[in-house]
């Protein structure tokens, strides 16, 4: 056997997205202890920078040192109690994750469904809170990445905040990419992943949790059954100043990468990282119209970073983006669960959100398709 040295590609799938060669960089930097003074000064760096991607005030928002889905399951397990009822809306594969954790940590899921490729409607949710005034919690994904949709999570927080439960959301495919107010929201725990719209390496997930959701993991009944998630731990490690208390061996390299990208984030500013995402999108849009190819997602609920288009009839789904990757090195995503084999999505998130890299992507989709 030989190093490994992995193909040059554009990922333009659902993540991970282009690394920005910045980000490259800083993970091959020299490797220091996970409690060296100087790391330690990085983590406090790294949680203010989040607050500002997140834009929140929170005490306790770091990246978990996993991907997203333990991000999501940090969420959960630390959250959810036996018997708790959780209102959890499903309009995509990743809400049907959220049920499975509610059940497996001994929650009773009230289900909130819509159909794929459309948002989560909040009547529905108002509905559901009414019906079950015990209810404890109410959680849905914000961007729904099987399926491009964007649900209105401000407004569904507010439903959840009347009826006096938490909240908790999936921002994997949105943080970064669209606008995202944690603190003016009422978000309670949310949790994220550095793959998609912060143009960073996968494998840690930034999380972030109100006063309110941290009184509620300091007072549970029963003891957190995740050791690794505990937040009642976590806490000591991810605290503020030079004194931390030993919990795991943090991913080092991994986290110098996430630091890069969250200053550029700084650097370029919310807002203009939000246009540029949008701006990429109508370029996609304006590109697939002539070639008689159309989304699943109605345009007033599309996530402009995560863009599911219907195969046209005649066409393999696995042959089409098989050519594409052999042929051009380039990466889109296939459809997932009810919409496997009858859509591709188009990831344009971080680094990929480049209008050359549309341009590219649109001139390989054509070429195949023609051929």
């Amino acid at each position: 056997m030989q190093s490994f040295n992995p193909p040059i590609r554009t990922l333009m799938g659902p993540g991970p997205s282009d690394i920005h060669p910045r980000v490259l960089a800083a993970m091959a930097r020299p490797t220091i202890g996970h409690l060296d003074p100087a790391f330690v000064g990085m983590m406090d760096e790294i949680k203010e920078l989040l607050k500002y991607a997140f834009q929140t005030e929170n005490a306790l928002t770091m990246p978990v040192s996993a991907p997203g889905s333990a991000g999501m399951e940090t969420c959960f397990v630390n959250l959810v109690e036996p018997g708790d009822k959780v209102i959890v809306c499903i309009n995509g594969v990743f809400g049907g994750r959220m049920k499975e954790n509610i059940e497996r940590f001994g929650g009773e899921a009230i289900v909130v469904e819509d159909e794929w490729g459309t948002a989560v409607t909040p009547s529905k949710v108002e509905d559901a809170c009414k019906a079950h005034p015990d209810a404890k919690i109410v959680a849905f994904v914000h961007a729904e990445t099987s399926t491009g949709a964007l649900s209105d999570a401000k407004t569904i927080c507010k439903i959840a905040q009347d009826h006096d439960c938490l909240t908790i959301v999936d921002a994997v495919t949105s943080l970064g990419g669209v606008e995202l107010k944690v603190d003016e929201w009422g978000i309670d725990a949310i949790y994220s992943g550095t793959q998609k719209c912060l143009s960073c390496v996968p494998g840690l997930s930034p999380v972030s949790f109100s006063e309110k959701a941290l009184d509620k993991v300091r007072n549970r009944a029963t003891r957190v059954p995740s050791w690794f998630m505990d937040l009642n731990l976590v806490m000591g490690y991810w605290g503020q100043g030079a004194k931390r208390a030993y919990h795991h061996t943090a991913p080092v390299n991994t986290l110098y990468a996430l630091h890069e990208s969250l200053v550029m984030l700084k650097e370029e500013g919310l807002e203009a990282s939000h246009a540029r995402h949008a701006k990429v999108h109508q370029q996609l849009k304006a590109g697939l119209e002539p070639m008689g190819i159309s989304f699943v997602v109605p345009e007033d609920q599309r996530l402009p970073q995560l863009n599911s288009i219907v195969i046209p009839e005649g066409f393999d789904d696995a042959e089409v983006r098989g050519r594409l990757l052999n042929e051009y090195n380039l990466e889109i995503g296939a459809g997932l669960g009810a919409l496997a084999g009858k859509v591709w999505r188009i990831g344009l998130m971080g680094d990929s959100a480049r209008p050359e890299k549309v341009l590219f992507c649109l001139a390989a989709l054509k070429e195949v398709l023609g051929k």
